[in-house]
């Protein structure tokens, strides 16, 4: 029987992982998308941004935390566990590629609850961040699902990702038809896979959009007919974007050829490593330095050692920005032709500071709060960069040096079962720009992923965490 009556609010959030807004919307022109289309005339497309990393798993905390990665636990998909807190001998580092998303949620700040600890009846498929679930509430698990998962995967099959999608789609429509769940959350990643293997434009990545076009009908069509469409909130929203990649640099190969014996996944074993080398997306890296220390060395304690790897990184065509934690409230960033600038952050205001450059092309602002901040860069080549680059580099997991990659070029050449051809994963405009489809009218316009949170719990009458990065959309300024 159904948990939930007819009168009672309900959030469904299908998660179109690495859609594109301008592929989304150029899909839906030309109607390929009817079910999307209809949301969009009813409520609203809008282009939000998403966070540093822009890669999946970091990047669904806004969604199921409403806060940024990095002060929740979540640098990247892999990092170094300097500390040797969280991860054991020998490894001391972390990876949610594998056998290493089971810990995945339990790296998260217990602090900082999930969406699915505050609803009294959830539903997920497909998501990374599972706290607050039980067994019965996961769609699409077991051996038998995981083990199809993971072949696909491994195979770097996409045609099977798609089969996937359509599969778990329908097992989830069938789910809440039939339990009517507070709150359900489902990712489909086929657009993600399909544009890592042949581009965000790529013919199989508008088959992979037209599987959630029939997810959302499908999930809508059920609503009308038993009347609950009245009270559902049904979302399509994406964690990151996509850009081309032309050539992929070997960055763990860079440092073991100046001689540093350096840390990187798959191969985490060994001693005597001197730097750890944590990629995501494949467009941004964590590098870590003197491993053998405990305590964060902020970089002036790095500098007189390390100051030639930056001129080295800096020197490559592959990196675009390169940012350094100075201290607990302020980094360096760097530019290879547009020179430094300091970001500084106090409370809930931010400062940029051209030093002998701009990097980021926003010239000085200061002290700006959340949403300043994202007003005054929004419209440039990094949307958001001063409130995603402050969170990170002030999060306890961050590398001594966080590295955001050129367009055209990521930081892993090997390892990788779907060669790219797209990545993600830095602050360019193509990575953190994301689509935001909503069914109803919405009171002020969505800024961030991390917005999806606090609307959610104001749709469903709860009451929203002490800590929250966002804001909801339901109601006005």
């Amino acid at each position: 029987m159904p948990s939930r009556d007819l009168a009672t609010p309900s959030v469904v959030i299908l998660v179109a992982d690495g859609a594109r807004p301008d592929t989304l919307a150029a899909a839906m022109d030309r109607g390929e998308l009817p079910a999307l289309s209809k949301l969009r005339a009813e409520g609203g497309l809008h282009t939000v941004t998403s966070v540093f990393p822009s890669v999946t798993g970091p990047a669904y905390t806004p969604f199921l935390m409403g806060r940024f990665p990095g002060p929740v636990g979540l640098p990247g998909i892999r990092w170094y566990d300097r500390e040797r807190a969280i991860t054991r001998w020998p490894v001391f580092s972390r990876s949610y590629v594998g056998l290493g998303l089971r810990e995945l949620s339990r790296d998260l700040d217990p602090a900082a609850p999930t969406m699915f600890e505050l609803v009294d009846s959830r539903l997920s498929a497909l998501s990374v961040i599972e706290r607050g679930l039980a067994r019965r509430e996961k769609v699409a698990r077991g051996a038998r699902f995981v083990t199809r998962a993971a072949f696909t995967h491994f195979r770097g099959d996409v045609s099977g990702w798609l089969a996937i999608d359509r599969h778990v789609g329908r097992l989830v429509a069938d789910r809440i038809a039939h339990e009517r769940p507070q709150f359900a959350f489902c990712a489909l990643t086929g657009i993600d896979k399909a544009s890592h293997a042949l581009g965000h434009d790529a013919p199989l990545v508008r088959t992979a959009m037209q599987i959630v076009d029939q997810t959302a009908a499908r999930i809508r069509d059920d609503a009308e007919r038993d009347g609950r469409w009245e009270q559902m909130h049904l979302w399509i929203v994406s964690d990151h974007g996509h850009s081309p990649v032309h050539t992929h640099e070997d960055l763990t190969g860079l440092l073991r050829s100046h001689s540093v014996r350096t840390r990187a996944h798959p191969w985490t074993w060994g001693a005597g490593h001197r730097a750890a080398v944590m990629v995501s997306g494949n467009a941004m890296a964590h590098i870590s330095l003197d491993l053998n220390r405990r305590d964060r060395p902020w970089w002036p304690a790095l500098a007189e050692r390390w100051e030639w790897l930056t001129e080295l990184l800096m020197s490559r065509e592959s990196t675009d920005l390169l940012i350094l934690p100075v201290s607990a409230a302020e980094c360096e960033v760097r530019h290879r032709t547009r020179g430094v600038a300091r970001i500084c952050w106090r409370g809930a205001q931010v400062s940029y500071l051209p030093q002998s450059g701009d990097p980021l092309g926003l010239g000085e602002l200061r002290d700006l709060d959340s949403t300043d901040a994202h007003n005054a860069t929004v419209s440039s080549e990094y949307p958001d960069a001063l409130v995603q680059i402050s969170s990170l580099a002030a999060s306890p997991r961050c590398g001594d040096i966080v590295l955001s990659a050129a367009r055209g070029w990521d930081f892993r050449a090997k390892w990788e079962p779907i060669p790219h051809v797209s990545a993600h994963g830095a602050l360019h405009r193509e990575h953190m720009a994301v689509p935001l489809l909503v069914n109803r009218p919405v009171a002020q316009t969505p800024l961030r992923t991390v917005d999806v949170f606090p609307t959610a719990l104001a749709a469903l009458g709860l009451i929203n965490p002490a800590r929250c990065d966002g804001r909801s959309w339901l109601a006005n300024a």
